[in-house]
């Protein structure tokens, strides 16, 4: 076992993310993750506080057929709960991510898609611009609607059915064997540049969704409102588009992490999950029966969008604040 190799794995038993490994020594994050990867080496000065931190000798650090640490006082106890994660394993895990990602992202772009139709439809029967009654274009765009839920749901089962195998990467701790972490800051480098793309594009497209609201206002005033109508469906458009970027990048972004233990999915994180879990799964029922509450007994669906935005808002501050908690008890 190389070096590099050794500091991933005495990092992992520790339950140290990057950042934390660094600031014990006093470096960058960046310099961490070079001598992981293999691209350099810590100076002896490094070395030998490392050894203390670890409790190994600097013999089994530099030796790369030493295997063994030799028994120290302070020697870390290994973690006999990680579940090893194979080369082969990592490379699947990561192929069913990529091609979940796509599937995802589609059927979250399709439930933001599916009331455009309604809207579009109620708002020219409303003011006169096709030849149907309201309760026509409202059954044809309810028909289109529901057709593009059940394409949605259709799509984020066969995900879940994919990657149910993979679950205990969220949720355990992992002990990747050798070549796993060098593959994954490889390949997480290499897709970095598109990541950083697609989540620039899908935000600047959800922050920019509003322009062609404000445009008719600012045109037309109250005067044309079925051009507000249409720009409504604009604007839930390029949501749908901007959300369909996030998503899908951020999905592939958190594959990496998890096979790394970093980020969202550090060992302290994913305790945090565990104990969260039963929580989690009662707040998206009752944003989601909310939801569907509103725009269907409200007729709202031109607004009732709002609600997926706010929870998540809500979601990340209540887990903000728990982690916080968390820290300052243990």
């Amino acid at each position: 076992m190389i070096l590099a190799d050794k500091i991933i794995e005495l990092r992992k038993k520790s339950g140290w993310s990057q950042e934390e490994l660094a600031e014990q020594l006093g470096v960058s994050r960046q310099s961490v993750s070079k001598w992981e990867s293999a691209q350099s080496v810590p100076d002896m000065g490094r070395i030998v506080r490392m050894s203390e931190l670890f409790g190994v000798s600097t013999d089994y650090l530099l030796k790369d057929a030493m295997e063994l640490a030799e028994p120290a006082p302070d020697e870390i106890q290994t973690d006999s709960a990680a579940r090893p994660v194979s080369l082969e394993e990592a490379n699947d895990f990561l192929r069913v991510k990529e091609k979940n990602a796509g599937h995802i992202a589609l059927g979250v772009m399709l439930c933001i898609f599916s009331p455009i139709i309604l809207i579009l439809l109620g708002g020219a029967a409303e003011f006169g611009k096709i030849a149907l009654s309201e309760d026509q274009t409202t059954g044809l765009g309810v028909a289109v609607l529901l057709l593009m839920i059940g394409g949605a749901v259709a799509l984020f089962v066969t995900s879940g059915i994919r990657s149910s195998r993979f679950e205990f990467m969220e949720k355990e701790s992992l002990d990747t064997l050798y070549g796993v972490d060098g593959m994954a800051r490889e390949r997480r480098e290499q897709f970095r540049p598109t990541y950083v793309r697609q989540l620039t594009i899908g935000i600047v497209l959800c922050v920019l969704a509003v322009i062609p609201l404000f445009l008719v206002l600012f045109l037309y005033g109250d005067e044309d409102n079925f051009s507000q109508v249409v720009a409504t469906g604009i604007m839930l458009a390029l949501i749908g588009i901007g959300v369909l970027l996030i998503v899908r990048s951020s999905i592939l972004w958190g594959a990496f992490q998890q096979l790394l233990e970093e980020g969202d999915y550090t060992r302290e994180s994913k305790a945090r999950e565990r104990a969260l879990s039963p929580f989690s799964a009662i707040y998206w029922c009752l944003v989601t029966a909310g939801y569907l509450a509103w725009s269907f007994i409200g007729g709202s669906w031109d607004h009732s969008w709002i609600v997926w935005p706010v929870a998540g808002v809500a979601y990340g501050a209540i887990y903000g604040i728990y982690g916080a908690l968390h820290r300052r008890n243990g």
